[in-house]
């Protein structure tokens, strides 16, 4: 018997690991199961499984895999029920503690992915969970079977509700202290870009909340409708400026196409910490502190005439509360007329002639009494010129924390009635009261590499290199690759100032700029490409770069 034992023990052991690797998705790992089941496995093992489908109820009706049960979300209504009532549904569609449970969608939807979470938030395990990769249409290509015919209601399940997964789930208090602190969060928004820059709404504002990522539900699927890669996810991921350090909070308008985003970052590309807010911008927007919306990505960028008399007052120069340098980058004759009170006349012919040397312009910023510490407010004939997005742009390379422009002119600036004086600002103590003075300061470079290039053949993003035209007139010399024509002037208003951000989202798209490349801004004169560089910052292009030839 003994021998007989020994003999057999390796069969039974390969035997049994055969059929363990067969009960598995084709694409799983045993060490890390995957959350993901393509259809030849499904149709392998759909005897054994409990098949949900999360469609609206119309489509199922249109037709569903042979044997799925309805569970069609909307058909519950908005609201989130009781733990009792949650307890009652799950047991009609049949689920039972250890029942391997597949859900699927039409393909390249939501709602796959918000039955999964509402699964996995009620404590189904894990292990037990799966989504149909493709959804219906992956069924349809791979010739399964599809029926009108109704799904006889199943044997109720006997699920039991003990404990919910409150870890996956961020509250209005939790997402209000993430949005103002971007450092350690992530807020994805996984809305359309119509909606996110305040083109279309939901509600009753327009926007998005502040400091939210574009990543629309969409785009985390392929052509077919399957998911993206593990690798390719994280590439979004990346792209946008998400670290595996940062709390990841999904969130939409209602909480259902933020499911997507939470699913693929947290079970396909493994994203150790993802919320889902599930009530998103419907309870945001209802909270009795009127919670702001936001249009532009970085709308700090703007600074308005109010904003600036107000922090620029006396009394708050006085007490050292205003923390600002007033950056004038016009010509002295034009300063020494009226300007500012407390602004440094330094000329964007300055900015120009030390563009891509960082370290000779930091060297002239300290004795002129520009504190590296404090914002930089750029200001100049009228609003964006291309002189201010020079100094902004100049800025931005040596790694200056704060940088924003002064969204009027000077003159419409003393035309409304604010205070202009013709003394020039001195650098150092004050020799009267009434002497308007900065004090000198130490200006310490960080540059920012690969902002601007002189050779953009060395330089490579996370995707493929798109020229953008950025002049007036078509640049006399013409990179390899590929080149939109986008005129900094389309993206202004007659008054110097940019267009609101669901125009710019149209004018930018139809150019046919993508939103996913590494952006290489260009003319004949680099300030008109560092007009487009402050316009697509302002818009929240995450990889953009100005090339100097």
């Amino acid at each position: 018997m003994l021998r007989i034992l020994r003999r057999w023990h390796p069969l039974a052991m390969a035997a049994c690991l055969c059929w363990l690797l067969g009960a598995l998705p084709a694409n799983a790992d045993p060490g890390h199961p995957s959350r993901l089941v393509d259809a030849a496995w499904l149709q392998q093992h759909q005897a054994d499984v409990l098949v949900l489908d999360a469609s609206v109820t119309p489509q199922h009706r249109a037709g569903h895999i042979p044997g799925a049960v309805s569970a069609d979300l909307y058909r519950y209504g908005p609201n989130e029920p009781t733990r009792a009532a949650m307890e009652q549904r799950l047991q009609s569609w049949g689920v039972s503690p250890g029942r391997r449970i597949v859900v699927y969608d039409q393909g390249a939807d939501m709602m796959a992915a918000r039955l999964f979470y509402d699964l996995y938030y009620n404590g189904v395990p894990a292990d037990d969970l799966f989504v149909l990769d493709g959804g219906l249409a992956g069924w349809r290509a791979h010739g399964g079977a599809v029926t009108q015919e109704p799904t006889p209601a199943p044997a109720p399940g006997s699920y039991r509700i003990t404990a919910v997964r409150e870890e996956v789930r961020s509250r209005l208090p939790e997402f209000l202290v993430a949005s103002g602190d971007p450092g350690a969060n992530a807020l994805v928004e996984a809305l359309e870009p119509n909606s996110h820059f305040g083109a279309t709404k939901f509600f009753d504002r327009a926007g998005h909340v502040p400091n939210a990522i574009l990543l629309p539900h969409a785009d985390f699927f392929n052509a077919d409708k399957t998911f993206k890669s593990a690798d390719e996810i994280r590439r979004l991921a990346r792209y946008v400026g998400i670290r595996p350090d940062q709390v990841v909070h999904s969130h939409c308008g209602g909480g259902v196409a933020a499911a997507v985003p939470w699913f693929a970052l947290r079970f396909i590309a493994e994203q150790p910490k993802v919320k889902l807010y599930l009530e998103s911008q419907r309870e945001w927007l209802r909270d009795e502190r009127g919670l702001p919306l936001w249009t532009y990505d970085a709308p700090q960028l703007e600074r308005a005439p109010a904003w600036l008399a107000g922090w620029n007052a006396p009394m708050l120069r006085m007490f050292g509360a205003a923390q600002m340098n007033l950056i004038d980058v016009r010509s002295p004759e034009k300063y020494a007329q009226g300007h500012v009170p407390f602004a440094l006349n330094i000329g964007a012919d300055t900015f120009r002639a030390h563009l891509g040397r960082p370290e000779e312009l930091a060297a002239l910023l300290g004795p002129a009494g520009v504190n590296p510490a404090y914002e930089v407010v750029v200001m100049a004939e009228s609003g964006l010129t291309p002189g201010a997005a020079l100094a902004f742009l100049a800025f931005e390379q040596l790694g200056h924390q704060k940088v924003s422009v002064l969204m009027d002119s000077v003159d419409e600036w003393g035309l409304r009635g604010s205070e202009l004086t013709r003394q020039a600002t001195a650098v150092g103590a004050p020799k009267s009261p009434k002497d308007i003075a900065v004090p000198a300061a130490t200006y310490a470079a960080r540059p920012r590499t690969g902002l601007i290039v002189a050779d953009p053949k060395g330089t490579r993003g996370e995707y493929p290199k798109v020229f953008v035209a950025s002049g007036k007139a078509v640049p006399a010399l013409l990179p390899e690759g590929p080149v939109v024509r986008l005129p900094y002037t389309e993206l202004l208003k007659a008054d110097g100032t940019p267009r609101p951000a669901a125009e710019l989202w149209t004018i930018m798209s139809k150019a046919g700029v993508p939103r996913y490349a590494e952006i290489v801004l260009f003319a004949d004169d680099a300030a008109e490409a560092a007009v487009n560089y402050y316009v697509f910052r302002l818009m929240g292009w995450p990889d953009v770069k100005v090339w100097v030839n």
